[in-house]
């Protein structure tokens, strides 16, 4: 049962109420914006509300148990606000949003009704609806260690031991060209191994998406140059001249970690763990059987 504040609780008893819905919304950047449906400015918190025509929040169905509850808000974007152009960039992806019942007449008689997270957020027709997670999805997590061949750890965590800001593991890079809306070419990162920088990280220093740190997924070099493949889709957010900081990529292997990083005594999986198919295969008069590794 929800324990409900003594002031808001009198108030509901009152049997006449006076209460409006605040949205209070905090991004990964540390950038807080706050909502309602009331009609003026409320403030608390250290934070003001603005009344934002259309934005409405839908019908919340609250389930016993781990099950994640959904649920989602609607809002017309205002330039100052919640523009098009942050939404499609990913900035409110994950963001915090506080849902609050709070009396107009008087503030600081509220009760916060939800904490939730914003999940797919989407803009058409100068509307953005956000989907809303509760905290439970972060019960939807892996606890403890899986055996499996490959690494579990990060490159450059306490666990992996790698210093990643040592000067041999980044590089600046410029974008030269945009291929398409996951591909663009880069120079600067000419001296290293091909594929050097896959499975690493770009962080944008420098136009639209400065601020930004977007996954590696490839590393191609042809004629044309270094071939970058990263993971999100950049929605024409990246142009030629936009800068960067590369670094070293791992793919978890354990002939990675051997041989590009000498880190074996750190290497976090287990590689010489047989899979299914070793245990399934029938034995043959040629197998070496005589204590030596399985896989190297």
């Amino acid at each position: 049962m929800r324990a409900l504040d003594p002031g808001f609780a009198a108030h509901i008893a009152g049997g006449q109420t006076t209460l409006a819905t605040c949205w209070r919304l905090t991004r990964a950047d540390g950038l807080t914006l706050g909502f309602t449906d009331h009609d003026r400015a409320l403030n608390f918190d250290g934070t003001e509300f603005s009344p934002l025509a259309g934005f409405e929040g839908a019908e919340i169905a609250a389930r016993l148990g781990a099950e994640i509850d959904t649920s989602e808000v609607v809002g017309v974007i205002e330039d100052e606000k919640i523009t098009a152009e942050d939404i499609r960039l990913g900035r409110y992806a994950g963001a915090r949003i506080e849902t609050w019942r709070a009396n107009w007449r008087d503030p600081a008689v509220r009760q916060l009704m939800r904490a939730d997270t914003i999940g797919e957020i989407t803009e058409e027709d100068g509307l953005f609806r956000a989907e809303l997670r509760s905290a439970h999805g972060a019960l939807n997590v892996v606890r403890g260690r899986l055996y499996q061949r490959s690494c579990d750890a990060e490159l450059g965590d306490a666990r992996c031991g790698i210093d990643v800001e040592a000067a041999a593991n980044w590089r600046d890079v410029t974008v030269s060209d945009v291929i398409d809306e996951h591909f663009l070419v880069v120079t600067g990162i000419e001296d290293t191994d091909p594929g050097w920088s896959a499975f690493g990280t770009l962080q944008w220093t420098s136009g639209t998406r400065v601020g930004f740190t977007d996954r590696i997924a490839s590393q191609d070099r042809d004629d044309l140059g270094d071939r970058l493949g990263l993971d999100p889709n950049l929605r024409g957010s990246v142009a030629a001249g936009d800068a960067g900081r590369v670094t070293v990529g791992c793919d978890k292997q354990f002939s990675t970690c051997r041989d590009k990083f000498a880190n074996t005594l750190n290497f976090r999986g287990f590689p010489h763990v047989p899979g299914s198919d070793f245990i399934l295969k029938y034995p043959r008069k040629d197998d070496p059987l005589d204590g030596r590794a399985l896989y190297s």
